[in-house]
This record gives C-alpha cells, sequence and structure tokens, in this order.
C-alpha cells in the first residue's frame, strides 16, 4: 500500500510523573517552535488551571514538530490511571508510541495499562528511559524490568524487540548509550528512531474519504470543533462530506473550516489527505466516535470502543440550610445540563438517573477523575450535594464480582509493616515486595477497589507523607466480604448559628476538628472527626455564660488547635456511607445525609432491632 512518508503520528504514553509533557517542551523549543527569546511556560501543553495546579495532564493534546522534510504529530497522553480513556482515544490517531520510564522507578501501574493498550493495537514501540541523570538511576534494572512487563502482557516477538533512546527531558539531550555522561547536545537520536521505526501512515489510493473523529474542542469563532484522523481519502475545506452518525444515520454537512496543527497552533488549510490530524469546523452536533466520509460512498468506521467504568458517586442540587449564598448556578436544569455538556468530550464517563429528580448518578474511572469534573463545575459557580464514592459490582455467571486494583507502594522500609498491616486489613494480597538497597522498599499489592477509597489519607498518616502510592485496575474478582473502611466517628453539629471559641474549645479533646471559630454551621453538619468509632452529636455554638462580676482569674486566654482544611479529594476519602459533602465555589463542607439527629437516632434504633427504615 502507498506511504505517506512525509508524516509521523506517534502518541507519548507513560506512568505520572515520568516526563511526557516536558518531553514535548524539549521537542517544541528544538524544532523552533518559539523564538530564542520567548518567555514560555513550563509544561507548555498543560493549559487547564486544574492541570497547572495539580502538576498532572489530564486531557490528551496533541502538537505537531518538524524534523528535516518530515512533520511528526505528537498526542501527549495522560499519565493517571483515572484518565485512561482519554489514553485510549489518543492511541486511536497514531501509528506508533514513545514508553516513557522514569530510570530510577521503574515501570508502574499507569504503565502497565498504556503498554497494555498499545499491544492489543499492535502499535510499535519505542522505549525512552528518561531522568538518567537522577542519582538513584539504575537505568540496567529498569531496561530488564520493562523486558519483563512485555513478557507479562504476552507481547510477540516483534514487539519485544523494540529500540531504546536514553535521554534527560528537562534539557533536552538525548543518545543511544546508557551511560549518562555520553548524552547527546539535543534529541536527535530520539527523532531519528521516530523516523526509523514509526511506521508512515498507509492508505489505499482508490478509496473513499474516511475521517474518525476522535476528540472534541470549542473555537469562540467558529464553535465547536471535531478533531480527526483522516484515515482514507482527502477531505477539503468548504466540501460537503457524509456525517456518519453513532445511531446509524447519514447527513450531508459542509467543512466550513479546517485546520491542521503546528506546533502549538492550529493553522487553516485547503486539505488534508491521509494520516493528517484535523480540526474540522461546521458540525455543531459532531460526537466523539463518528465518521466523516465520502458523500457518493459513505462508510463509517468501527466506533471507538474504552474500559467501562468501576466507580460512581451522585451528584445533585445543594439541600443543605447554607444553599444559594455562594453560587450562582444552584438548580437541578443547570446541572444536568452541565453534566450532560461533559459527556460529550468525556468518553469514559456515564451519566444515569436515579430515584430522585435532581439527583443524578455519575460513573468514572476513579475518584480523581470524578472529583476533577466536581471542582470545575465548582469553580463554574454550582453549588453541589456529592454522595460517597461506591465501587461498580458485576454479576458474573450468578456470582457477584467487584473490581480489584494493582497497588504499586514506594516507601521508607521502617514503614513496611504499618504498610503491610493496612493493606492486610483490606483484604489486600502482596504480589511481589522488593527492597532496591537504598533504604526504600516496593510493595506490589492487588486489593479491592473500595478498600482504596480514603485509603490516600491514612496512607500519608502512616508514612509521615514520604510513601507513593499509584493503583491502576486490574480485573474484576468474586466479591472479598465485608470490611470496616473507617475506625472513627464524627462530630455533628446539633444546631444552627456560628461557632465559638468557648464551645470548640471544649471540643478539641474529641477529635480534631474541621471548622475554626465564627463560622457558620447547621443542624447535621460534621464539625470534626471522633476519635472513638460512633458519632457524636455536639454543640459547637455554645457561648461562655457572663456574670456582672469581673474576676482576674476567670478571663483566660484560648489556645485553639487550628482546623484541618479540607481539600475536595480529601473530604471524598472521608465521608462514611450516611454521608455526603456539600460543595460551593467558597467551601467545602462535610454533613450528614439525613440533617435532623432525632431521625438519624430514630433510623439507628430501628435498625439495631431489625426493622426496616422509614
Amino acid at each position: 500500500m502507498p506511504l505517506r512518508s512525509s508524516i509521523r503520528n506517534v502518541a507519548i504514553v507513560a506512568h505520572v510523573d515520568h516526563g511526557k509533557t516536558t518531553l514535548v517542551d524539549a521537542m517544541l523549543w528544538q524544532s523552533g517552535a518559539f523564538r530564542a527569546n520567548q518567555d514560555v511556560a513550563e509544561r507548555v501543553l498543560d493549559t487547564g488551571d486544574l492541570e497547572r495546579e495539580k502538576g498532572i495532564t489530564i486531557l490528551a493534546k496533541n502538537t505537531a514538530v518538524r524534523y528535516g522534510d518530515v512533520k511528526i504529530n505528537i498526542v501527549d497522553t495522560p499519565g493517571h490511571a483515572d484518565f485512561g480513556g482519554e489514553v485510549e482515544r489518543g492511541l486511536t490517531m497514531v501509528d506508533g508510541v514513545l514508553l516513557l520510564v522514569d530510570a530510577s522507578e521503574g515501570p508502574l501501574p499507569q504503565t502497565r495499562f498504556v503498554l497494555r493498550k498499545a499491544l492489543e493495537a499492535r502499535l510499535p514501540v519505542v522505549l525512552v528511559v528518561n531522568k538518567v541523570d537522577r542519582p538513584d538511576a539504575r537505568i540496567a534494572e529498569v531496561v530488564d524490568e520493562v523486558y519483563a512487563l512485555f513478557l507479562d502482557l504476552d507481547a510477540d516477538e516483534s514487539q519485544i524487540d523494540f529500540p531504546i533512546v536514553y535521554c534527560n527531558a528537562r534539557t533536552g539531550h538525548a543518545s543511544l548509550d546508557p551511560d549518562p555522561e555520553s548524552l547527546g547536545p539535543d534529541l536527535q537520536p530520539l527523532l531519528d528512531l521516530i523516523l526509523e521505526h514509526i511506521p508512515p501512515p498507509t492508505y489505499d489510493a482508490s478509496h473513499a474519504l474516511q475521517a474518525l473523529v476522535t476528540n472534541l474542542d470549542a473555537s469562540p469563532y467558529v464553535g465547536r470543533l471535531a478533531l480527526c484522523r483522516v484515515v482514507q481519502g482527502t477531505i477539503r475545506r468548504g466540501r460537503q462530506v457524509a456525517w456518519c452518525r453513532t445511531d446509524g444515520t447519514i447527513e450531508r454537512v459542509k467543512v466550513t473550516e479546517l485546520y491542521v496543527s503546528e506546533a502549538l497552533d492550529r493553522v487553516e488549510a485547503d486539505e488534508a489527505g491521509p494520516g493528517e490530524l484535523i480540526a474540522v469546523a461546521g458540525i455543531p452536533e459532531v460526537m466523539i466516535g463518528e465518521t466523516l466520509a465520502d458523500p457518493l460512498d459513505p462508510r463509517p468506521l468501527p466506533v471507538i470502543s474504552v474500559d467501562e467504568p468501576s466507580l460512581s458517586m451522585t451528584i445533585g442540587i445543594n439541600t443543605s440550610p447554607l444553599a444559594g449564598r455562594e453560587g450562582t448556578k444552584v438548580t437541578a436544569r443547570l446541572i444536568e445540563n452541565r453534566l450532560a455538556a461533559e459527556l460529550v468530550g468525556n468518553v469514559s464517563l456515564r451519566l444515569l438517573p436515579t430515584d430522585r429528580p435532581d439527583t443524578w448518578e455519575v460513573q468514572g474511572r476513579g475518584e480523581l477523575q470524578l472529583a476533577v469534573l466536581i471542582e470545575q463545575m465548582r469553580r463554574e459557580g454550582f453549588e453541589l450535594t456529592v454522595g460517597k464514592p461506591q465501587v461498580l459490582t458485576r454479576t458474573i455467571e450468578g456470582t457477584l464480582h467487584e473490581p480489584v486494583e494493582r497497588v504499586s507502594v514506594d516507601a521508607p522500609e521502617e514503614y513496611l509493616g504499618v504498610v503491610t498491616q493496612l493493606f492486610a486489613l483490606r483484604k489486600g494480597r502482596t504480589e511481589a515486595l522488593v527492597n532496591h538497597g537504598t533504604g526504600w522498599v516496593r510493595l506490589d499489592v492487588v486489593v479491592p477497589a473500595r478498600g482504596l477509597i480514603g485509603f490516600r489519607t491514612e496512607f500519608l498518616t502512616e508514612t509521615r507523607g514520604t510513601g507513593i502510592l499509584h493503583h491502576v485496575f486490574e480485573r474484576f474478582e468474586p466479591w472479598h466480604g465485608e470490611f470496616r473502611m473507617r475506625p472513627t466517628g464524627s462530630l455533628v453539629a446539633d444546631r444552627a448559628g456560628k461557632t465559638t471559641s468557648f464551645a470548640l474549645l471544649n471540643l478539641q479533646e474529641r477529635g480534631s476538628l474541621f471548622v475554626g471559630p465564627g463560622t457558620d454551621v447547621y443542624e447535621g453538619m460534621i464539625v470534626g472527626e471522633n476519635s472513638r468509632p460512633e458519632d457524636l452529636d455536639v454543640n459547637a455554638t455554645k457561648e461562655k455564660k457572663l456574670t456582672n462580676i469581673r474576676s482576674s482569674t476567670s478571663d483566660e486566654l484560648v489556645r485553639l488547635i487550628p482546623p484541618r482544611a479540607m481539600s475536595l479529594d480529601q473530604a471524598l476519602e472521608l465521608i462514611s456511607e450516611d454521608e455526603c459533602v456539600e460543595v460551593t465555589p467558597l467551601n467545602v463542607r462535610l454533613r450528614k445525609v439525613e440533617l435532623s439527629g432525632q431521625s438519624r437516632q430514630t433510623a439507628v434504633s430501628r435498625k439495631a432491632r431489625g426493622l426496616a427504615a422509614v
């Protein structure tokens, strides 16, 4: 078949924080995309506010660099398992992958996930060992671990015979020699390997137009943009194409604008041939997975398939007594429209109705993915009530199955005992334990996904903030039985008002507090974490009784322990089954689902006597 030798399409895949976006920065600089004196931010492709704050890539993005006469289209993918849908979608646009691995950390759970997807798609792999300048780099061992990972994923001989390049993405140096001292002055060895080992796009010269919509974007000038890969044929601006929708219908539409990527910009083009990654305007309701085809010979391509969600949570209107004070978007209609709009561009999310008209069930890949959605809505002015994350179970051959995750933990060796105990309480199975001789150990554990809800905070506490935790979905296994998730209870306000220093001074002996003095609270709001397993209703608004007699010994300085500031991620991890999170643009509050203390007590009494809830 004919080849487009002037184009290469490649995706960069890796575990989180192994240097994908930094490598793209170096390739852009060395290709002349920026002026020598231009002020460019680090990780230039991470343009979202949340991406900048969290230091991770959330959305897959594509750019292009010129190397000689060849245009290299690069797709930068997220490294976090929760955004695996972006990775799967990005792999449909390319003909090969750069697998980035940290020279010290080696392959981690997300490395396994992205490599498995690349091998299933029969994409050739170029291994990039990054950060070879680290003082704790163990280059030879990491390469051996990657070979072992290929064998573990049942790669065939042609896939295991991959080229290796060693680089320091931050400084933009690469070499084919594993010795860190032999790094070249630039990334030329890497770019040469891309041209040599990543095949150019193939096409059939007599085939009609086929372009697969793999992503969506929006422009304030031309509306929705469909990001496509042209698989066959040529697409031209101003011409009619057949829009093959997912419901099977075919509609004629006009391509009003056509763009191709050049560095960080989208450049207008009159036409684009096979293998090009393009953006098309003029189809306001186009969806991911649909096909743009020849109007005289419309042939739809297979729809993109992604892994099913493994976690769900409920999102509804804010029903607390403080609702409507801080946000501008509080009605059910606005929330439903916003959730439906999110589904358009996020193929790994699902939206289901519940038995309440003002609450919806949102299903996704993990806590972080759902927390990012809620944080985005919060910044847009929404007020929400968010329920506790729940794992999605399946019935397979009459047996209840639940998702299990593969967890990789790096921790100082003195904490090995306590980390092992944390996993044992959650019915985890340790499959590998490695001590690299540097004072750190690595555990590979398979644990039920529900055991990891709320695990990160406790893990960081027990390892004094030094532990590193990564996990990725492994498979479904039979239900592992019940286990206690949270050993502590909640301190729950029993009346509305403003908190006082006098009341909090007495309460801080009961546990850690989430609120300081002068904070508005209401009945059913959680003001702290009880050190004992049961919930405790408390009066956080009690004031000190004053008399008209002044005494030098009665007035004393009140020393309060600073309250724990709860982020959205921490709040979602902490809450129990009967609790939820109130999210507003200014505050994250924890509360009981049932605000009335009397109603909660009645429910507990009926449950203890084996009676149905009212």
